[in-house]
């Protein structure tokens, strides 16, 4: 039988203990892109109960992003942030999700993201992901960025990790492994980035180090 919201945050709360679960459930995280990366934080960020996600991307669902991306068969041709919003209700309808179907860019991304306590950077173009780090530190230098670089093949799991690149900013992957042909990005590295970004995050609203 279906459970009531307040039924599940009981659950979290005693599996988590009051004072861990306060936080999270407390906590505003934003997401820059719902692709392979940015479905797969915000799934696992849900299980954990955080209060709110604000997710945004420009993108439909494709067969092509099946094979690594937290989407459905029967979400293919639905804005991803759309079909993610659908998911992650079913998941934990208790999370508040934001849902903003508009491309990132220089001019908005201060209006979309503020008030988030972080902000997880989950894009896969390369000049995407450097103008979202410089502006978003730029414009909110207090709130810790959780980005990625280096997930594609399947090179060793244990070659991903987290590192501190600078004063509140945060890189999960490997940092060399790009997408080539016999090498794209498959489900197990991108899925294992994608819970080092989702650890961070949780470290963070914590008080730990990632």
């Amino acid at each position: 039988m279906p459970i009531s919201v307040a039924e599940l945050e009981a659950e979290l709360v005693a599996r988590h203990t009051p004072e861990v679960q306060a936080k999270i459930e407390a906590a505003t995280v934003g997401v820059a892109g719902a692709g392979g990366l940015g479905s797969n934080v915000a799934v696992a960020l849900a299980r954990i109960g955080i209060g709110e996600l604000v997710v945004a991307d420009f993108d439909l669902v494709e067969t092509s992003n099946l094979n690594r991306q937290y989407y459905f068969i029967d979400q293919i041709g639905m804005p991803k942030v759309t079909a993610l919003k659908k998911t992650v209700r079913r998941i934990n309808p208790g999370v508040e999700f934001r849902a903003i179907y508009e491309k990132i860019t220089p001019d908005n991304l201060k209006d979309f993201f503020s008030g988030v306590d972080i902000l997880v950077e989950a894009f896969d173009d390369a000049d995407q992901k450097t103008m979202l780090i410089s502006h978003f530190l730029r414009n909110f230098p207090q709130i810790p960025l959780v980005a990625a670089s280096g997930m594609a093949g399947f090179a060793p799991a244990n070659m991903i990790s987290t590192r501190k690149a600078a004063k509140n900013l945060y890189i999960c992957g490997d940092g060399i492994t790009a997408a080539q042909p016999g090498r794209g990005l498959m489900a197990p590295r991108v899925g294992i980035a994608a819970h080092h970004q989702a650890n961070a995050v949780l470290r963070l609203l914590l008080g730990e180090e990632p």
